[in-house]
This record gives C-alpha cells, structure tokens and sequence, in this order.
C-alpha cells in the first residue's frame, strides 16, 4: 500500500497536458459470457503503456462502480494519445477493431469516453492525507503553502509556472 502524504500538497506538471476519460457500461448483464473477453482489453493496453512510458501516458487509475468503469488518464499530449490509439502495432487498434465486429452498435456493452486539453493555469488540485492520486500521481507534488493555499491562488500559480 502506498503511504499517505500527512499535509496537505498539490500537484503540478510543467506544460499542458491531456485528461483522458474511457469507460463502459455492461447494458446485459444476463451475458455474463460477454463480460471476460471485454474487460481484458483494457488491462493489456495500460500494462503495454505503463511498460513503455515514452508513449506519453503519464497515469491511469481505474474505478469500478454500479455504473460501470472509467478510467482516468493523464497524457503527455492529445498526439501522443492520437498516436497510440491509431497505431495497428499496438493493443488499442485490435481490440477497437474486435469490440466494433463483435458488439458494434447491439447494445450489449455501452463505450464513451471524453478528452480534455488542458493549458498551464487552467487547473488547480489539492490533496490532504491522501497518496499521490489523480495529476498527483501524474505531475510533481509541492506543498500547499504561501500561494498554494487556496484554489483561486494554485491556478495562478499554475499560469505563472507555464
């Protein structure tokens, strides 16, 4: 278990950066059959990344819940994560490619996701008794002090930083 950081920090990555949300949502459940083969796809594609760090993603946690699961990843760059998605080599490309032949558009398993491009300044985070979480765990944790202890303080810290 990771150990928890006992003040309170916020994080900060130098440039911009991408906010990647993907989840899915298991709309028949009465096909469990269905379930094994999708929910190994994502797992293989953030060990391929999490083993080759120069593919620009920075962090990814999973979360799991009634409504389905997400995951929340931080990239380098919109290109890096363009790049990665539409490179045939790798494990996102056969695995987009199979869910569209399988599932396409039947409704068995709903798919979104949303990309966020974020600019210095444009963020602010804040973390107290907690690990490195979230663009914590992606950029650098400073200590929340002087002109990082409020909100409308860290963003324009965060401006002044870019």
């Amino acid at each position: 278990m990771v150990a928890t950081i006992d003040r309170r920090v916020c994080a900060e990555i130098e440039g911009p950066f991408v906010l990647f949300l993907i989840g899915a949502r298991i709309n028949r459940w009465w096909k469990p059959w269905i379930l094994f083969p999708f929910m190994a796809a994502m797992p293989r594609m953030l060990a391929e990344l999490g083993a080759q760090p120069d593919l620009g993603l920075l962090h990814a946690r999973s979360h799991f819940g009634i409504g389905g699961i997400m995951v929340v990843q931080y990239w380098r760059s919109f290109e890096a994560l363009e790049a990665y998605a539409r490179d045939k080599q790798r494990a996102h490309q056969p695995a987009w490619s199979w869910f569209n032949r399988r599932f396409g558009s039947n409704g068995d398993i709903g798919i979104w996701h949303e990309t966020y491009l974020i600019q210095p300044g444009a963020y602010e985070t804040v973390y107290n008794n907690m690990p490195p979480h979230g663009l914590g765990a992606a950029g650098a944790l400073v200590d929340a002090v002087g002109a990082r202890q409020e909100a409308r303080l860290r963003v324009k810290v965060t401006a002044k930083a870019a």
